[in-house]
């Protein structure tokens, strides 16, 4: 008795855990590529504009006003939103080095990760970014206060909100 298609994807849904979709690996891995080009795309944009706007402050008159701490927090934010557009960027890298070479759900997982530490670079850029144009405007303690409640408001939009819906759903749904 040959196996038909059908009960080839139950026994793949069976391995994976759960109802799912019907989808081989290679095209679960190519449905998982475009979401996390549509993700990219957003973040790109973002980090290329605030990255855009931290090159030009130094170019300012009033960049040599700055006190030696937000000199250096101007050379920590720059660093960040260098290394938050490296990570950000670099999915793409990932796809068009290895693309033709068979390695789609592992180039996904991979991009994937290199995703996640550019959002975590870019939570890190955003309050540092915050930080100095705060301490610039404020010339006051409030600043860091600011940041701090801000920086909780990314922690809770970007993971909390997450986490909660994750945990308000049925045990039983599959991942993906």
């Amino acid at each position: 008795m040959t196996a038909t298609p059908e009960a080839d994807g139950d026994a793949d849904r069976r391995r994976e855990g759960g109802a799912g979709r019907r989808e081989t690996p290679e095209e679960r891995a190519d449905r998982r590529w475009t979401d996390l080009l549509q993700e990219l795309r957003v973040a790109q944009t973002g980090v290329q504009i605030l990255f855009g706007f931290l090159l030009a402050v130094v170019f300012q008159p009033r960049f040599a006003e700055l006190s030696d701490t937000d000199h250096t927090i101007y050379v920590v934010t720059v660093m960040l939103g260098s290394a938050t557009a490296a990570a950000l960027i670099g999915p793409v890298s990932y796809h068009r080095l290895l693309t033709g070479h068979r390695l789609k759900p592992e180039t996904v997982t991979w991009a994937s990760r290199l995703t996640v530490l550019g959002l975590g670079l870019l939570f890190c850029t955003m309050c540092s970014a915050l930080l100095l144009i705060l301490r610039v405007a404020l010339h006051s303690a409030l600043a860091l206060w600011l940041v701090g409640g801000m920086a909780l408001w990314f922690l809770a939009c970007w993971l909390v909100f997450p986490a909660w819906a994750l945990a308000r759903t049925s045990p039983g749904r599959s991942r993906e």
